[in-house]
């Protein structure tokens, strides 16, 4: 707030020292929505977990999640592109909830239909795409979740982008970026 008014009140007479004080404005607000998401994701980690006692989960669950997807009726696979490496633990539980998000959806709303997971490790990002080929219609939040929104949240908490929506070739497409840190030569 005091950035701000200074910003206001030099503004005239010195736009530079203005563009300094919205800057630091900038910079303090977006490192202030950054902890507010972090803070956000670990009380709705907290909630979906309840009182279980159990390891927060990660991208080594992804394939015992496929499987349970799996047990429940639904035609799933599961492939992984690029050299698997170690990624921070927020991001393999985001990328995990929005795989899990996804998959519930798909159970949901795809009934019958093939559901695939890809995970895609590039130099600076990892890539998870859940998709289906069933009809695209009626996604929305799986109960007890948190829908889109909560798998954007999720993304966004970590630098990452997430897109959802029908697939021009049919089904629906849930696609999350998540930046990591490039691989160690």
């Amino acid at each position: 707030a005091v950035q701000a008014g200074t910003g206001r009140l030099v503004g005239v007479e010195h736009p530079d020292a203005a563009i300094d004080a919205l800057t630091a404005v900038e910079t303090t607000a977006r490192s202030a929505m950054h902890e507010m998401r972090q803070i956000l994701t670990v009380l709705r980690a907290d909630e979906d977990q309840g009182a279980s006692v159990t390891p927060t989960p990660g991208l080594d669950d992804l394939p015992a999640l496929v499987t349970q997807v799996a047990g429940a009726g639904i035609d799933v696979d599961m492939r992984v592109d690029g050299e698997p490496r170690p990624v921070p633990a927020g991001v393999g539980l985001a990328a995990y909830r929005i795989a899990q998000e996804a998959l519930t959806n798909v159970i949901k709303h795809a009934g019958g239909a093939h559901a695939s997971v890809l995970l895609r490790y590039s130099d600076d990002a990892m890539l998870l795409e859940v998709r289906d080929d069933g009809p695209a219609t009626g996604f929305t939040t799986a109960a007890g979740g948190h829908g889109l929104v909560g798998m954007r949240e999720r993304a966004a908490v970590h630098g990452g982008e997430l897109t959802a929506g029908p697939d021009p070739h049919g089904g629906f497409v849930v696609t999350a970026r998540l930046p990591v840190k490039p691989a160690s030569a």
